[in-house]
């Protein structure tokens, strides 16, 4: 066990060398040619023989940079708090005055987003204090960004959460003129509609969502932010449940 010890430190020794060249020159410095090449022959013959402590080690590495990377994200959740859950010009479905807030980042032609829509609409409802924040992030296309165009111009006409529901159930393509007839279906004025998307505080929303989502890290869709945690790609209910239970028993 305690040369598996100095291999690990061995190796962990050579993935800093690689990673952060200057500090170990620095370090390097301390010590003769002779003894550098030494410490060299050692690390090498040691890695030669037993190559799974490499394997190890990176897995260290990784699993260090993972949680360096998580801890940055819930900073940047922390410091983006105003955005995420207090912004009133994002449409919010759910209990208004919920004591606990999700935010969803989605895009209308994401299948993942799609498949999971109804659940969480579902799980909002069953619960009954849950406010979900809608972010519509439309990174996919060119309809994609229609589509979001569309479903805030709703918001103006009352009828935001139905009809983005509707979208998420379209089949075909979410060009202009399926999008107005989805609004009529549901009896939204759709010249209302198609008036309404040309709002310029449409585009700035949608650069909002943007900045928000570079700043939190988010690329692709959907992503939930329940507290100070943002949990990529489609999650199941169940999941869901149980970070909303934690979030409450954090607050309590």
């Amino acid at each position: 066990m305690q040369f598996r010890g100095l291999g690990l430190a061995l190796a962990g020794a050579l993935l800093l060398s690689l990673s952060a060249p200057a500090a170990a020159q620095d370090a390097a410095s301390d010590f003769s040619p002779s003894e550098e090449q030494a410490i060299r022959d050692l690390v090498r013959d040691y890695l030669v023989e037993h190559p799974e402590v490499l394997v190890e080690a990176l897995q260290v590495y990784q699993e260090r940079q993972r949680a360096e990377a998580a801890e940055r994200q819930r900073e940047a959740v922390a410091a983006q708090k105003e955005l995420l859950s207090e912004d009133t010009r994002s449409p919010a479905i759910g209990n208004l005055e919920g004591d606990v807030v999700i935010v969803e980042f989605f895009d209308y032609k994401c299948g993942y987003c799609r498949s999971v829509a109804e659940q969480v609409r579902a799980s909002v409802k069953d619960d009954g204090n849950i406010r979900l924040v809608m972010k519509e992030f439309p990174i996919l296309s060119a309809e994609s960004r229609l589509a979001a165009r569309a479903a805030l111009a709703a918001a103006k006409q009352d009828r935001y959460e139905d009809y983005h529901f509707e979208l998420m159930k379209v089949p075909g393509s979410l060009n202009k003129a399926n999008l107005l007839k989805v609004a009529e279906s549901i009896g939204m004025d759709p010249d209302q509609l198609e008036q309404d998307m040309q709002d310029p505080e449409i585009d700035a929303e949608l650069r909002r969502t943007y900045d928000l989502a570079r700043a939190l890290q988010i690329n692709g869709t959907p992503a939930f932010v329940i507290g100070d945690q943002v949990i990529p790609g489609a999650v199941d209910m169940q999941t869901l449940r149980n970070m909303v239970a934690e979030q409450r028993a954090k607050s309590s």
